[in-house]
């Protein structure tokens, strides 16, 4: 045993030798027998818990750091936001202050990981690959060690750099306390003596960290020598009671603080400020007069004890949070596995469950903690059904690739056909291959993904060879209709601009000049010809400005329309177009033969009647419209 265990060994002896004599001393915590024991060692335990605590503090000057980082719900983090937290950690924060932090980020990220290197070792073997040879690399795994092993080397160049500060700090401590024993030995004046006290009690207070595993008996050594020389200042009176005063009032503040944070709601808060006030009372502040050392000791145990209580009682509270998460996850896990035992037989279809699945993950870890002792078998039973799902997926996905070899082979089959063709000048014949095997590809399904890039490529480049070389071909026999486009196309322009002059003969007489001229230029290339459709609708503004017959007006349009479609090579559009006027003077009859049937409900009814004139009027009107289509359908019949 070293020296200076050997000291504070003695030293404790002496302390509790010195306590039997006396009533009692708050520092020491002695007992004091009342008619509820158990309430008694129940506030024991409370002090012993934050006598635990500071003591662990101790070692370390920044806990208030450590208290202030955030601690963040890392069980709802995935492997990018725990490598990202952790940076952040290790990159803005002291090392020794983070330590629980890593620690829970760490073991939230080894269990995802786990569950992830699970999935992907079994689409391995899926896939046929032998377990022996399975690796898999995860650049979010590497960059999550790489920065742990940063933390780890920082704590323990830190632990290192702190071992030897705390040893030096406990000898200055010893060193101080055997002053403080000798200061009743000293034959000196005793305000000398006593100013050298104060200056001790200042070296006290900044001689740094401990282990904690001297502090206790450091600090109650300590204590036990300032009483027995604050003992000895009964021969200067005044010095004493004026130290005492000013730890009473010190001490009551203390305690008034407590009594305040016994009311705050926030717990967490009001408990780790209620550490700092103990160890503001067993390090700062020395005793006080005997008739107050019981008085306030028990006031502050019993505003410590509120507090402790309420905390144990909000832990309670918690435990009901816990078990409401743990029927939320368990929710998600059926829903998991009903999601698995669903029949699937697309790729579409897979995708969407993916999606499902995921979000239900996101939800599984956002659902916040559940009771300790039943979090391993729900961590468990949540891996085993998404691994049961995805051993569903990966077998669908395992015949898939099947079929897309398959499919592969079909579309090789078809590149050989475009790329055997695709100088072929046998136009009439080639063509018609060439978009058949087009309509095929579409229809033929998914390749693999390393293939599909390059086969589309090539297939495209056949394809296109052809149909460029088809085109140009088609483009040089169709140069003369291209010019007559192009002149239609100025003509067209100038129609826009035409102003009738108000002149009925003359400006009908322009039109026709204009229509006439459209006529002389000749046929457009079958690609342009949706320039007839801008020269009909042109030439339907122009004939609703004029001051004519309307039926003489559509039929000068319609018959220009004629033109349009007798000129075109395939005669289907003739065709739709006779079906499309039969078909309208079967709808005019029929509103004709309705309309005159309902007149015969109007019996005894007068012809100036308005809803008999109003029949008449409808009739009249269709009658007209008829005589229209009718014109059209002899028109049509004229062409075949």
């Amino acid at each position: 045993m070293s020296e200076k265990d050997n000291l504070l060994q003695a030293d404790g002896k002496q302390e509790n030798q010195s306590t039997e004599n006396s009533t009692t001393t708050e520092e020491n915590h002695v007992t004091i027998p009342t008619e509820n024991q158990d309430t008694q060692e129940n506030q024991d335990e409370v002090l012993n818990e934050i006598e635990a605590v500071n003591a662990e503090d101790a070692e370390d000057e920044d806990t208030k750091d450590r208290h202030e980082i955030e601690v963040k719900d890392y069980h709802a983090m995935d492997l990018e936001g725990l490598t990202a937290e952790l940076e952040k950690l290790v990159t803005n924060e002291k090392v020794q202050a983070i330590k629980k932090h890593v620690e829970d980020i760490r073991a939230e990220f080894k269990a995802k990981f786990n569950t992830l290197l699970d999935e992907k070792k079994e689409e391995f073997l899926n896939e046929g690959g032998n377990e022996i040879d399975f690796h898999y690399s995860n650049p979010i795994h590497k960059q999550f060690k790489e920065t742990y092993f940063v933390y780890r080397d920082k704590l323990n160049a830190h632990y290192k750099s702190i071992e030897k500060s705390h040893k030096d700090n406990l000898e200055e401590r010893l060193r101080i306390i055997e002053e403080i024993k000798g200061l009743i030995n000293v034959e000196e004046n005793i305000n000398t003596t006593y100013n050298h006290f104060k200056e001790l009690q200042e070296q006290w207070r900044n001689a740094g960290s401990i282990p904690r595993d001297k502090y206790n008996n450091a600090w109650n050594t300590y204590h036990h020598h300032v009483e027995i020389f604050y003992d000895f200042l009964h021969l200067n009176r005044d010095l004493r009671d004026l130290d005492f005063k000013h730890n009473l009032d010190k001490k009551l503040k203390i305690i008034e603080r407590a009594e305040e944070l016994a009311q705050d709601d926030n717990l967490n808060r009001a408990f780790r400020e209620l550490q700092v006030l103990h160890k503001l009372w067993k390090e700062d502040l020395g005793p006080v007069a005997k008739e107050h050392r019981d008085d306030i000791w028990n006031r502050f145990k019993a505003a410590t004890k509120i507090i402790h209580d309420k905390r144990q009682d909000y832990f309670k509270d918690l435990d009901k949070i816990y078990e409401l998460n743990l029927e939320t996850k368990h929710a998600i896990i059926a829903k998991i596995e009903s999601i698995s035992k669903q029949p699937v037989k697309s790729h579409s279809a897979w995708q969407g469950k993916i999606k499902e699945i995921e979000a239900l993950r996101k939800e599984f870890f956002s659902a916040g903690k559940v009771p300790v002792k039943v979090n391993e078998a729900t961590w468990s039973k949540f891996k085993d059904v998404v691994r049961d799902f995805n051993r569903n997926k990966n077998a669908f996905y395992k015949d898939l690739k099947k079929e897309q070899h398959t499919n592969l082979d079909k579309k090789l089959a078809l590149i050989k056909i475009a790329e055997d063709n695709k100088d072929n000048d046998d136009f009439e014949t080639t063509t018609p291959l060439m978009k058949k095997i087009q309509e095929e590809w579409k229809n033929i399904g998914h390749v693999p993904r390393r293939d599909s890039d390059k086969i589309w490529k090539q297939f495209k480049s056949a394809c296109n060879h052809y149909f460029n070389k088809f085109h140009a071909i088609k483009d040089a026999e169709n140069k003369e209709g291209f010019e007559v486009y192009n002149k239609k196309k100025e003509l067209l322009e100038t129609m826009k601009s035409l102003e009738m002059t108000g002149e009925n003969d003359k400006d009908l007489k322009s039109i026709k000049d204009h229509i006439a001229q459209w006529k002389a230029l000749g046929s457009v290339p079958p690609n342009k010809r949706y320039i007839e459709g801008k020269f009909s609708k042109t030439l339907d503004s122009l004939f609703d400005a004029l001051k004519m017959d309307k039926a003489e007006a559509e039929m000068m349009k319609f018959e220009n329309k004629l033109e349009n479609l007798s000129n075109a090579k395939d005669s289907r559009f003739l065709d739709n177009e006779r079906s499309f006027i039969r078909k309208k003077i079967d709808e005019v009859k029929g509103e004709i033969n309705q309309l005159e049937n309902n007149l015969q409900f109007f019996t005894n009814v007068k012809d100036d009647n308005p809803l008999v004139k109003e029949v008449h009027k409808n009739i009249n009107k269709h009658k007209e419209s008829l005589e229209l289509w009718k014109n059209k359908l002899r028109k049509i019949k004229e062409l075949y």
